[in-house]
Formats: C-alpha cells, structure tokens, sequence
C-alpha cells in the first residue's frame, strides 16, 4: 500500500495565502461599500424627485410656535415657519429670485390676508448658506486630527429662510467643538508650573504629567518646549477638542 507524502508548507507559500486572503477581504469590503453608496445615491435622487415645493410639515405641532388666540396677534406677511406654508415649483433657475405663494397654516390667528407672496432665492435647502442653517454638533471626534476630520450630521434651516425640499437634511461638516479649555490658562501653566506637569494635567495628558512631576520638567527643558508647543497651538487637548 503506497504511503502517502507529507504535506509541507513553506513560509513563503504561507505569506503568499495571508495575502490574497487579505486582498480578497478589501475587495469585498469596497464591493459592499460601493452597492451602499449605489443605494444611498438612488435613495435621494428619488426623495428629491418627490420634493417639488417647500417641504413644510403639516401637522399641528407648529401650533406650540405660532399663535392660536387673539391676543397678540401678529401680521399674516410677517409670520415665518412653521406657521406658515409656501409653495414653488422647482421649475426656477437656481440662484434667482421668484415669488413663493405663502398661506397661514390653519387655527393661526394672524391680522391681515392669510394668503401673501414672499421673494425668494430658488434653491434647495441643503444649498443654502452655513449661517442660515445649524447644524448638530458631534464631541467625539479629534479637532487637531491632521487631515482635518469630517463627520455626517442632520442640518436644520433656519425659520426665516425659504428654500426648497426638505427642511432637515444631512450634511458632512468639519469636525470642530471646544470643552472649555482656555489656550491662555494652558500657557500660564506651562510658564509658571510646568515643572510639576500642571500644564498636561490640565490639558488631560496625564501621563505624561506624571513623567514631568517626576523629572521636575526635564531640568527646564520640557517646561520650555510644551510653552511653545502650546503657543503655536500644536500642543491641544486630549479629548481633541479646541481651545477658546
């Protein structure tokens, strides 16, 4: 009976495996990625179609905004969103300006017509200007991360602004926000303490706080060079986020 041969493996053909397992593993993960961003794209293209006037919402929950007594009611022409409902063909150059048809929204006590017209840019929300929209703020991404951090987030216009589409959209925007902590407080603490490491306990880096309380700041050494690390703002928080 023949004896069969042992099977050996060289170093070379397993390093030769590790890789097209690995290869194949990015070429599955880009496929994916691909058939999501196909999806996403379709997705919108098709809640944009949808979208031919100015995205207002219709239940009664503008009513907590908007006045429903007599007393103290404003002009029909000067109330904004959500008391108000304005239509406008998307049929318009971008970045002209055309009248929108403006009506007050039922059970809204307003003095004056309930039926205006309003001058307006035409264009879709998520065109409009970063100050007339905001934006919520994400605090769990690095600030002074180099190439600067983007994340996604949900964008509100603004009530005075009219645009078309809907009024609440998603927009990737730079990743900035600050804790507190003062840059001025920072170099005072380099300068004065920062042979006890107060300046890196105040900055959150506690362990190399720790290294500078026990090398009495390097002899003066690194008390100097986290002053000027700091005071050309290389030298940040370690929660990533800016100084104000």
């Amino acid at each position: 009976m023949p004896r069969s041969l042992p099977l050996r493996i060289s170093i070379r053909d397993c390093f030769v495996l590790v890789l097209l397992v690995i290869f194949n593993t990015i070429h599955i993960t880009d496929m994916a990625n691909n058939n999501m961003d196909v999806q996403s794209k379709e997705s919108k293209m098709k809640d944009d179609s949808n979208d031919k006037g100015v995205n207002f919402s219709d239940n009664e929950e503008y009513l907590k905004s908007c006045h429903f007594a007599d007393q103290d009611a404003a002009e029909c022409s000067s109330l904004q969103y959500p008391c108000i409902t304005c239509d406008r063909s998307i049929d318009c150059r971008y970045g002209g300006f055309y009248n929108y048809s403006c009506t007050v929204k039922p059970k809204i006590v307003c003095n004056g017509s309930k039926t205006f017209n309003r001058t307006a840019m035409c264009r879709f929300c998520y065109q409009t200007e970063k100050w007339e929209h905001r934006c919520d703020q994400k605090a769990n991404c690095n600030s002074l991360a180099s190439p600067l951090k983007f994340y996604l987030t949900n964008c509100t216009v603004s009530d005075d602004v009219l645009c078309l589409g809907k009024r609440r959209f998603l927009k990737k925007i730079q990743c900035s926000w600050t804790a507190g902590t003062r840059w001025g407080t920072a170099v005072i603490l380099a300068l004065t303490l920062g042979g006890f490491g107060a300046d890196r306990f105040y900055l959150g880096h506690w362990q190399e706080g720790i290294g500078k309380l026990f090398s009495f700041g390097g002899l003066g050494v690194w008390t100097l060079v986290d002053a000027l690390l700091i005071g050309i703002h290389h030298l940040g928080p370690a929660d990533g986020s800016l100084y104000i």
